[in-house]
């Protein structure tokens, strides 16, 4: 296997993880193994300890020496209400920097997330709609440039999972939250920055 293709790998194990975790199939305490991961990816051990490791940096896995690793615990409530502002922060940034720029790609990025949203609304698959959340917000912090930025939200929304699916089930219809996020696409759409921003922050709660 090439370098190229072996940081590929790494990237498409460590990326699948983060996703289970984050959106609660996997949930905290789950045990994850080299030898299981290595034959569910089809790749090498060497490169499911570089997932770990990877996961690890951003809370989202511990690993044990010679005893594999499990989902890391979430962050505690006190620490949860200081991660939602930062968060905020976080995104309000990206949208700024970005929100002069955004094209006919972007709303067309938007528009196959909210579709698949409104899929997994309709099927009240609270999985599938946070899988769908997580990448409406990512898209709008990859197309900001900046990995550090996704590196800071990823270990930020990891410290506060299950906020996306308990938030989310609070809704009396779920098909609201489809509405929440095209209202912000359109707001996107709409090039008032203020009121984007406005919104924004109202959703990040």
């Amino acid at each position: 296997m090439t370098a190229e293709a072996d940081d590929h790998s790494e990237s498409m194990v460590s990326r699948t993880l983060r996703e289970e975790i984050l959106t609660g199939r996997l949930a905290a305490g789950s045990r994850l193994t080299e030898a299981g991961l290595s034959s569910r990816f089809g790749v090498g051990r060497g490169l499911v300890r570089e997932a770990f490791q990877k996961l690890s940096s951003q809370g989202l896995v511990i690993s044990r020496p010679r005893r594999g690793a499990v989902v890391a615990p979430e962050a505690p409530r006190e620490i949860r209400n200081l991660i939602i502002p930062i968060r905020r922060t976080v995104e309000v940034y990206a949208l700024r920097l970005v929100f002069d720029e955004l094209d006919a790609a972007d709303f067309a990025a938007w528009g196959e997330i909210l579709d698949r949203m409104r899929d997994a609304c309709a099927r009240l698959d609270y999985h599938a709609i946070a899988e769908a959340d997580l990448a409406f917000h990512r898209r709008l912090l990859e197309r900001a440039g900046q990995p550090d930025l996704i590196i800071i939200w990823e270990t930020l929304v990891g410290r506060i999972r299950s906020h996306f699916r308990k938030t989310q089930k609070l809704s009396a219809d779920a098909m609201e939250i489809h509405e929440e996020h095209r209202a912000l696409v359109e707001s996107f759409r709409g090039r008032d920055l203020a009121a984007a921003v406005r919104l924004l922050k109202e959703k990040i709660t």
